[in-house]
């Protein structure tokens, strides 16, 4: 099947203008895989202080924490999800599949009739 340009972006709109969408989402999934939200700042082309920001915005949406960290020691500092850390990341890529699979249809017909001359 061929991949269509476009791109439709799930995004959740929190009352008080909180929002979780796919950079938050992407951030997590980097903290995951390094272990280290710097090193996930930088895989996002971040600065420590955007990435430490996000983390504590989306450690104050929830009634639970999402992301956990410890300072450095003998072994350093690191960070990962807490469990409903990864529950909020599966239940939103989930989401994200449903909300694909329900707009299939209409995502190909905007495909099909959109200019896909470069402006």
């Amino acid at each position: 099947m061929k991949r269509s340009s476009l791109n439709p972006v799930l995004r959740v709109d929190f009352p008080l203008g909180e929002r979780l969408g796919r950079g938050k989402i992407q951030l997590m999934e980097l903290i995951v895989s390094t272990g280290s939200i710097s090193a996930a700042g930088r895989a996002m082309d971040m600065s420590y202080r955007r990435a430490w920001l996000l983390v504590d915005a989306l450690n104050h949406m929830f009634v639970e924490p999402v992301i956990e960290s410890q300072r450095g020691g003998k072994k350093g500092g690191g960070a990962g999800l807490t469990p409903f850390g990864e529950t909020l990341l599966a239940r939103y890529r989930a989401m994200e599949g449903r909300m694909n699979e329900a707009i299939r249809a209409d995502m190909e017909w905007l495909e099909a009739n959109s200019d896909k001359s470069p402006q």
